[in-house]
């Protein structure tokens, strides 16, 4: 009996061995059936409303970048909350990679200003910058408002009657506008909506005095039907050379709000490179250079390195301003 452990030694080592083996052998197997990414639809979550402005572009984005993919990009709406649904759907996603979502600057704002399921800072995997707004106030073309110091005049001598659109609470056009009535003293009434379409439809209706948002108006000043008073670049813009800055109204302020897209927190490196290179080389395209090109936007790219930076960057400075204006959570 002396010898027995002798003898079953060599029996646990094969066993041990063996299992390794199949483990690894398991592990092979398992990697060499993984497919490659992308091996299905990419969802791309646009929150804001269909047929707007942004909704355009990302949509010529989607088509630009899936060919370099070699797989469709699916773009899903989800407008409301002042464009960071598609935010909050991230913090609930996979990190796989299938699901994407563009990312205003709104995203850096809200969680100031209200309670959010999300953190900016830590939710979210940054995959590139894409691209900014030209940025302008429009009134109906019968308004007495012919200039932007003309709204800011009817507002001193009227507080809070003056009622502007936006397309959401916390979006860039809403805090740019009462950045302004905090330096002007005045009172604006803000009447946010979901998207660019809707807040066009209450101006065109006589519901609001005025809108401020992206260029998705464009169509409607060139018909006659709306007038544009002021843009908010750093300079005027080719497409409407006669109509003046903000900076030129007397304000010194210039907001463009550059966006990007962003996926779930926790991806694979590699797939974050695959993404941000088929969306520079998408930057490039014929037809979507066209499509942004119609909206005056412009490309504004940056790596997923640069766009983590700048979201840090972005996410401090949100937070002293909004503290400057008094609109942040108490």
């Amino acid at each position: 009996m002396s010898d027995t452990p002798a003898r079953a030694l060599p029996c646990r080592v094969l066993v041990f061995a063996l299992a390794a083996l199949a483990l690894s052998t398991a592990n092979v197997h398992t990697a060499h059936a993984q497919p490659a990414f992308p091996s299905r639809p990419i969802t791309l979550i646009v929150p804001w409303t269909a047929g707007g402005g942004t909704d355009i572009a990302l949509r010529a984005l989607a088509t630009a970048t899936s060919k370099h993919l070699n797989q469709t990009i699916v773009v899903e709406n989800r407008p409301g909350a002042g464009g960071t649904l598609g935010a909050a759907a991230l913090a609930n996603a996979r990190p796989d990679g299938y699901t994407l979502s563009q990312m205003p600057i709104s995203v850096f704002r809200i969680p100031f200003m209200q309670k959010v399921a999300w953190d900016p800072a830590n939710d979210f995997t940054w995959i590139a910058m894409i691209s900014g707004y030209t940025f302008g106030v429009v009134v109906r073309a019968d308004s007495p408002f012919k200039t932007f110091r003309d709204l800011i005049t009817f507002a001193r001598a009227n507080p809070g009657k003056l009622t502007y659109a936006t397309p959401g609470t916390g979006t860039s056009l809403h805090i740019t506008m009462e950045d302004i009535a905090n330096r002007e003293n005045v009172q604006f009434t803000h009447v946010p909506f979901k998207g660019q379409a809707d807040a066009s439809t209450a101006l065109l209706g006589g519901h609001v005095m005025a809108q401020a948002d992206a260029t998705g108006w464009a169509e409607l000043v060139e018909a006659g039907k709306l007038r544009l008073l002021v843009t908010w670049g750093a300079e005027r813009t080719k497409r409407w050379p006669n109509v003046p800055t903000l900076k030129e109204a007397g304000f010194d302020i210039v907001t463009n709000s550059p966006y990007g897209i962003a996926g779930p927190r926790g991806m694979d490196p590699k797939i974050v490179r695959i993404l941000q290179d088929a969306m520079r080389r998408a930057l490039d395209d014929p037809e979507y250079v066209k499509t942004i090109t119609r909206f005056d936007q412009e490309n504004f790219f940056l790596s997923s390195e640069e766009y983590a930076a700048y979201a840090k960057r972005t996410l401090a400075a949100e937070r002293l301003f909004l503290d400057r204006l008094g609109l942040s959570l108490k």
